[in-house]
């Protein structure tokens, strides 16, 4: 898979660890607010690769091992890199599946959702936008949406009295004021695109937990005296299985952490400004180390093709047993050709002028993906180390002392 895509996903699992980790900490010490922010993390995490990098460094790309062909031919050569498209297409096919399902449940939820009857708003409170309450036996629920809605069932004004009925219309509307069905949309997508990955299918239902945590703690916040009400509202509720595209008032799994967060005592605003500092910071901070991490890989060599273009190894330098890493400092254009090639004498092993050619002739039809900045390609530089082993098993006896020789008399001429 492409490298872009190969440093994404390991970016995003790094966070998607980090998160699982530490979210119930967190909570604990800050409150539910800035425990739920930190699933900003992972969605910060995919993104890096595409983000502005450091000012450019040489990148060092693995070493190339050349062989003598009669070696090579025997099998005694490295294993060449594997190319396998077809797991960006696999990779593809079920993201393409996953968006699919995600949009049929919507629109399924959308159809069945009608407008609210007159005799029903007549009874719920005053101050409401009627325009966004609909009736959906799903609810009582928010739906995403341009304009996201409130889902109430029919029998609503019979299965809660008149505090429940605050107490949920309380909830969901928080919801709204949060951005809540914003959020679960761009955490859905990403789920999408990592269908595949152990920790997203473990990491799903805990997000939407820690968003209902982190509603419910809104709520409270603003009528503390409230809770036992809202408590008791939760226990006689009717749970409902998660659901993509709806944030339900109560999911089934959700209601022991839910009363536990009630019972407990909440933190203070100083100690939740102090979470959202620290999470600032964290996310500020892992910016810039990730970005150094990556710096060094800003340029990759493109395997499928040069995997083709192997060095030569010069007939002259095996009979000499001429042999040594040959450093070369490549300049790779923003369509990911080749322009300046030059021959690095302090990290090389060898200077025979044999392997150096044969290095630079293959270089030169190499190809790259090239470096980024802010998004687009530019020149960037890349070293290349290319090892020629005329002797991959263990070398004559006596073999030393003839490179030894041969050396000794290159560097007297």
């Amino acid at each position: 898979m492409d490298a872009l895509l190969l440093r994404s996903l390991l970016f995003a699992t790094a966070a998607l660890a980090l998160v699982l980790l530490v979210r119930r900490p967190l909570r604990r010490v800050f409150g539910a607010g800035p425990a739920f922010t930190l699933w900003l993390l992972p969605l910060l995490a995919m993104a890096l690769p595409g983000l502005p990098d450091l000012p450019a460094r040489w990148s060092v790309l693995p070493a190339i091992r050349v062989l003598p062909e009669a070696i090579a031919a025997a099998g005694v050569a490295p294993d060449a890199a594997v190319d396998t498209p077809w797991l960006r297409g696999l990779w593809l096919l079920g993201a393409a599946a996953m968006l699919l399902r995600l949009a049929a449940h919507y629109l399924r939820l959308r159809r069945h959702s009608r407008p609210l009857p007159a005799a029903m708003a007549a009874h719920l409170q005053h101050g409401l936008d009627l325009r966004r309450l609909r009736l959906h036996p799903a609810g009582p629920a928010v739906l995403w949406a341009p304009r996201s809605l409130v889902l109430l069932p029919a029998d609503f004004l019979e299965r809660f009295d008149a505090a429940e009925r605050r107490h949920v219309l309380r909830h969901e509307l928080a919801h709204l004021r949060r951005g809540d069905a914003l959020w679960s949309l761009v955490a859905e997508l990403a789920f999408a695109l990592l269908w595949f990955h152990p920790l997203a299918w473990l990491a799903r239902p805990r997000f939407r937990l820690d968003q209902e945590l982190a509603c419910d703690e809104r709520v409270l916040r603003d009528a503390p005296r409230d809770a036992a009400g809202y408590a008791h509202t939760l226990l006689h509720s009717v749970g409902l299985s998660p659901m993509p595209a709806l944030i339900p008032w109560l999911a089934e799994p959700q209601l022991k952490e839910r009363l536990t967060m009630i019972q407990r005592h909440r933190p203070g605003a100083l100690r939740r400004r102090l979470g959202y500092a620290a999470l600032a910071a964290l996310m500020a901070g892992g910016v810039c180390v990730a970005q150094a991490a990556t710096q060094d890989q800003a340029a990759v060599s493109d395997l499928t093709y040069n995997s083709n273009l192997q060095p030569h190894y010069p007939a002259a330098a095996i009979k000499a047993g001429e042999q040594g890493t040959v450093l070369l400092k490549v300049q790779v254009f923003a369509d990911g050709s080749v322009g300046t090639i030059t021959y690095d004498p302090e990290h090389s092993t060898t200077t025979s002028a044999d392997l150096i050619a044969a290095a630079t002739d293959a270089a030169r039809q190499w190809h790259f993906s090239p470096e980024l900045k802010n998004g687009k390609p530019v020149v960037g530089y890349v070293r290349v180390p290319v090892k020629f082993d005329v002797y991959p098993l263990p070398a004559p006896p006596g073999q030393g002392e003839v490179e030894k020789q041969n050396s000794k008399q290159k560097k007297a001429a």
